[in-house]
């Protein structure tokens, strides 16, 4: 038997719980949201009201984004389905890889976009309603090298998380292992 191949994988329960499903989906929605305001504000003329708009957006969702994340670190840790893996042998470990590169990646880039803010000396608050203390104070000198590389590990979980999109579907239609369906509500 190949050790690949869906069969050597352990079977379990059919779907994750709804909340890791939730955070699942919320956190792709906001990695894309994200990504595209920071995208969509660099063909904007510096300084315009709409270019402001879309920055005060993605930092109001850039916070947004870093509870969820928090609570779905907390979540996976504590309460969330475990399921046994869907695949074997190098299938298996690059699952693994993917998901804790990921993991990490959005935990960097949730410093970054602090440490950024922080860097341009100026205040950011959550959808208006509290502003958001600098604890770390941040040369200015350093903003262009943080910024630069909030941008490529933006790139970077992009490419990911479209190669992870990539081997779901993958694994749904050309390995049928189910695995695609275990992040999709139990109804």
């Amino acid at each position: 038997m190949n050790p690949a191949s869906p069969a050597a994988a352990p079977s379990g329960p059919a779907h994750y719980d709804r909340v890791t499903i939730a955070f699942h989906w919320l956190t792709a929605l906001l990695v894309v949201g994200l990504f595209g305001l920071a995208e969509a504000w660099g063909f904007l003329p510096r300084g315009t009201p709409t270019r402001r708009l879309l920055q005060s957006l993605h930092i109001s969702f850039g916070l947004a984004f870093a509870a969820v994340f928090v609570l779905r670190a907390a979540w996976r840790l504590t309460a969330g389905r475990r399921l046994p893996p869907a695949a074997a042998g190098w299938l298996r470990v690059a699952g693994t890889g993917m998901h804790g590169l990921l993991y990490a990646l959005m935990a960097a880039q949730i410093l970054l976009g602090f440490l950024f803010r922080w860097a341009q000396g100026e205040p950011f608050a959550f959808f208006g309603l509290f502003d958001v203390p600098t604890l770390i104070p941040i040369d200015r000198e350093q903003r262009h090298f943080i910024g630069g590389l909030h941008n490529t590990v933006a790139w970077t979980i992009i490419v990911l998380a479209l190669l992870h999109a990539l081997a779901g579907l993958f694994h749904h239609y050309f390995l049928r292992d189910g695995v695609l369906r275990r992040m999709l509500s139990s109804r």
